[in-house]
């Protein structure tokens, strides 16, 4: 999994959302509600396939269909890279 623009990346198990697997490999993105309605983490899909966990999060269906994906409820179903342009490196000590 990478994020850009930034060349971040990190490993996903296919079950951890994208931002539960972020974080234990110490890539922090943007996240509020942390269950697909508030739209804090909103990063669009530039190759590679997601899968969201629950029915319909809180993206339109344009929204959709131009790869936007909400990584609070979604996981990687392929090799991933998203464009998340405020996401960022931390070291946890």
């Amino acid at each position: 999994m990478k994020v850009e623009p930034k060349g971040l990346s990190f490993e996903t198990d296919g079950e951890a959302s994208l931002l539960v697997a972020a974080a234990r490999a110490g890539v922090v993105l943007p996240s509020s509600c942390r269950n697909g309605t508030c739209r804090t983490c909103i990063c669009r899909v530039q190759s590679g396939t997601a899968r969201h966990l629950i029915e319909w999060p809180g993206l339109s269906l344009e929204e959709k269909r131009e790869g936007y994906i909400l990584p609070c409820v979604a996981v990687a179903t392929s090799d991933l890279v998203i464009i998340a342009p405020a996401a960022k490196f931390t070291t946890n000590c």
